[in-house]
């Protein structure tokens, strides 16, 4: 928003709450000229300003409208004190306080004008401070916040004071903290699933597969961890298994046994020479797997332990193994079981969480409320996990301060030198301006005062 105080008429019925106006600048001729032309036009010199911005240009205009009175007041007193005071000896002293207070007020007028124009126009040095040193201001009180207020210290102090943990876990445990957390939460997510495109998100998926699921090499990796299971014995609960059902399965399965022995015989061998081999076969395998099952230190057990810990070496250091690895997992995940897989991936969390956070009553929003508040508790009633939580936040904060401290300052300098210089002294103005012209009003009485008291010193030194 641009604020064009000199742009903006005085009084008229168009305008209630006008800008003021320093008389002898460039701007308050092209004031003039808008007051020449139609109340539309002066009314358009307002548009843009908010009311907070009318009721301070306002203030600013009585302000100066009251210490220009108080100059007029002193140069009208001056006058008639100096025509009268040979008739009235004691407008002397009169004449001198309405000489010094008019000497106050106008140093004190060219003084604040200086900060913001040319005063009347002319080009004195040292005058306009502020739209010509503009940049070296913005630089300077960006150096000023960044050394006074963007340190560590600082601001760990502040967080310190605040104690930051047990207000937020307060905020949480209370009714509706938690609401409010799944709330923003959901709309979060909600809005990441609407911004991000599923083809994009499958596709990165894939490619995060492929990185590192496919292009590694899956031979030496399954054979170390096979080497560490195989070493510790966590095998043997599955060997076990295996015994046991195979146990069963020939205890069940004696008829199948006879069956496959008679299918196997020569034909001409007699059918109650089958039963009877039969029988022994199903014996003997009964007793084999019986004999496996009880000892843990068997040789078919050795056996297959010392063939689990041939084939993990084998998996990490014999080529042609490490080869069929691959081949085996070509086989299992190619091209269009990866993009299936990243599809299924995808949908399936996004659904997930889609029906979870419309569903304020989902077992996932409830969950969720209820780690909120319970974090919430503790951080009230936990002093070391408060102390912890104040300690990170304020290592956070000072880490943040110390790496940015630059470039957060940087934004004032870096503001004010995009504004333009006109529009940045009319800014100023219109916020420190009211106060200023307190200097104005101050230099007259002071000045009065001054110019009284030098003159009765004189008079009453040298008559």
């Amino acid at each position: 928003m641009q604020v064009n105080s000199e742009q903006i008429p005085t009084e008229d019925a168009t305008n209630p709450n006008p800008l003021p106006q320093q008389p002898g600048s460039p701007d308050s001729r092209s004031a003039g000229s808008a007051r020449a032309g139609s109340p539309r036009a002066r009314r358009s010199a307002v548009v843009g300003l908010s009311s907070g911005d009318m009721e301070k240009a306002a203030a600013l205009l009585r302000m100066k409208r009251l210490a220009l009175a108080l100059l007029i007041a002193m140069a009208v007193i001056f006058t008639v004190a100096f025509a009268f005071q040979k008739q009235y000896p004691w407008l002397e002293y009169v004449r001198a306080a309405a000489e010094g207070g008019m000497v106050g007020a106008l140093a004190d007028w060219f003084a604040v004008t200086a900060l913001f124009k040319y005063p009347m126009g002319l080009k004195i040095p040292h005058t306009a401070i502020i739209p010509r040193r503009k940049d070296q201001i913005g630089e300077s009180l960006s150096d000023f916040v960044e050394s006074n207020f963007l340190s560590q210290e600082v601001v760990q102090d502040k967080l310190s004071s605040i104690d930051i943990a047990r207000k937020a876990g307060t905020w949480l445990s209370a009714p509706g903290g938690a609401e409010r957390v799944a709330k923003e939460g959901g709309a979060i997510i909600r809005g990441a699933f609407t911004v991000l495109n599923d083809d994009d998100v499958q596709a990165v998926i894939e490619g995060m597969v492929r990185k590192h699921l496919l292009t590694p090499p899956w031979g030496p990796p399954v054979g170390r961890m096979a080497e560490r299971i195989f070493a510790d014995g966590h095998h043997h609960t599955l060997v076990d298994l295996l015994v046991d059902r195979a146990a069963d399965w020939v205890e069940a399965n004696h008829a199948t046994v006879n069956r496959l022995v008679s299918d196997r015989s020569p034909l001409w061998v007699p059918t109650f020479v089958d039963g009877l081999v039969g029988d022994r076969v199903y014996v003997e395998l009964s007793k084999f797997v019986r004999a496996v099952q009880a000892d843990q230190n068997h040789q078919v057990r050795q056996s297959i332990d010392a063939y689990l810990k041939d084939l993990a070496q084998d998996l990490q250091h014999d080529p042609a193994m490490i080869e069929r690895a691959e081949s085996i997992k070509a086989q299992i995940l190619g091209d269009p079981e990866v993009r299936e897989l990243a599809s299924r991936t995808w949908g399936t969390v996004k659904t997930a969480l889609l029906n979870a956070v419309d569903d304020p009553d989902s077992e996932l929003s409830q969950r969720f409320k209820s780690a909120v508040r319970d974090f919430g508790t503790r951080l009230v009633n936990d002093d070391e996990l408060a102390g912890k939580v104040n300690a990170w936040i304020g290592d956070a904060a000072g880490y943040l301060v110390n790496t940015y401290r630059s470039d957060i300052a940087g934004v004032i300098s870096d503001t004010v030198a995009r504004w333009d210089a006109q529009e940045t002294s009319q800014k100023i103005e219109l916020q420190v301006g009211k106060d200023l012209q307190y200097i104005r009003i101050n230099g007259t009485v002071v000045g009065a005062l001054a110019g009284l008291a030098i003159f009765t010193v004189a008079h009453l030194l040298f008559g």
